[in-house]
């Protein structure tokens, strides 16, 4: 199959990235990073999460973040919205998408929210049935869609049957999810082609961890099956804590590098892209992971 002549690319690096920093990042950083990556043309930006601060202290800053960024009109600003509170705290936010999450591990669901899968996502119900009433768009993300640390292999009528429940319940978007990082594209087509079987393939995307190096390779195969969305975070920001020393999400950069040698059209600068992650990789006081991103820089100061 021919390759996508465009693709949209979801950037997930304020919000699924930052979360796992030890450091506390301020508000005023984040709301610049996500300013910055307004300005290189991202048409949806992953911004915030509304979950409890215990849980993820990191995002405990999400309302002041929300409230200072400059909105591009036309740009979705996403929250993540794991219950009605975060639900009324992103809506009170300006939240333009929320974001549930369900795994396609039973062993996952069990071991980190202590419920089966369809408990999980019955959860979500209330979420589901607000956002629409409200018009508010919903996204989906189906997690450890390719393996889990707990269980291994994944089978894919599982995989199937967490994207049709999703579906069930009226989302827009549906996220199939490398947790952590373990797909191969083979692997990566098949369960791709189970999940176009269950939902439309215009609204499906993959979110791809680059733990062994396959993310790129990943991204690639999708779209050889006809996946046009991919989420990436700036700088691949973002560890895994279920793959020690893991960079976690698939960089931007190197994304987009691979999108502008392909010929693919995305909107999205990829010489101010590499400003935003040098910015918060400067912040965090470290080298940024991204390959295209260091290549870019050093030819800058060579």
């Amino acid at each position: 199959m021919k390759l996508p002549h465009k693709v949209k690319i979801v950037e997930v690096g304020p919000r699924d990235g930052l979360q796992n920093e030890k450091e506390d990042v301020p508000a005023q950083v984040k709301i610049e990073l996500v300013n910055r990556l307004t300005a290189a043309g991202f048409s949806n930006i992953e911004s915030a999460s509304f979950v409890s601060p215990k849980w993820v202290p990191q995002m405990a800053t999400s309302k002041e973040v929300m409230a200072g960024i400059t909105r591009k009109p036309g740009v979705i600003y996403s929250a993540l919205t794991p219950n009605m509170q975060g639900f009324e705290a992103a809506m009170e936010a300006g939240a333009d998408e929320v974001v549930i999450f369900g795994a396609a591990s039973e062993a996952f669901s069990q071991r980190n929210i202590n419920c089966s899968i369809a408990e999980s996502i019955e959860r979500f119900r209330p979420v589901a049935e607000a956002a629409k009433q409200r018009g508010v768009r919903l996204r989906a993300s189906v997690s450890t869609a390719f393996g889990c640390p707990y269980q291994g292999e994944v089978p894919l009528d599982a995989v199937g049957d967490v994207v049709a429940r999703m579906r069930d319940l009226g989302c827009d978007e549906i996220d199939i999810a490398d947790t952590i990082g373990v797909s191969t594209p083979r692997k990566t087509q098949a369960v791709m082609e189970r999940a176009i079987r269950e939902f439309r393939i215009d609204g499906l995307s993959g979110h791809f961890h680059d733990t062994y190096g396959q993310a790129l390779a990943n991204i690639y195969a999708s779209m050889e099956v006809g996946i046009a969305i991919f989420h990436s975070s700036v700088s691949g920001l973002g560890g895994c804590p279920y793959a020690k020393g893991a960079t976690g999400n698939v960089a931007t950069e190197d994304v987009l590098y691979m999108m502008n040698g392909l010929g693919i059209e995305t909107g999205i600068d990829l010489d101010v892209v590499v400003d935003a992650g040098h910015f918060i990789s400067q912040f965090l006081g470290r080298k940024g992971a991204s390959r295209a991103g260091n290549a870019i820089l050093a030819k800058r100061t060579a």
